[in-house]
């Protein structure tokens, strides 16, 4: 329901939101195959931060796992691209600009200017 929610979360909204890392890290962290520890580790810490303004531990740089860093920029680019009721999708060269103006405080920027690279020109 939150998701789906028109309009900006409150604040107990947005606790309960930053939850999901946590719970889908406990959900996954007990399997003992190594692609659901891989996304344990993903499910951590993918709304971390470069600059450690992220959460739900507020790491920052090469201590949030390299996994991670990828899929927090996967995620955000999708966010961006991705219609919501509460706001239109952006074209993809658009949804690079932003995030090309946060790279070094959101996100790893060796690994976003390879991603920005490999969307290629148009995005």
């Amino acid at each position: 329901a939150i998701l789906r929610k028109e309009g900006p979360l409150d604040q107990t909204e947005w606790e309960v939101m930053k939850t999901h890392t946590t719970i889908g890290e406990k959900m996954l962290s007990s399997s003992s195959h190594p692609v659901i520890s891989k996304a344990a580790e993903v499910a951590l810490g993918h709304h971390e931060k470069w600059d450690g303004s992220g959460y739900p531990h507020g790491k920052r740089a090469t201590e949030v796992a390299l996994s991670a860093r990828i899929v927090a920029i996967a995620d955000v680019y999708d966010a961006l691209t991705t219609r919501r009721s509460y706001k239109r999708s952006l074209k993809p060269l658009e949804a690079l600009t932003i995030m090309k103006s946060k790279m070094g405080h959101e996100f790893d920027p060796k690994l976003l200017n390879s991603f920005i690279r490999m969307m290629g020109p148009e995005g």
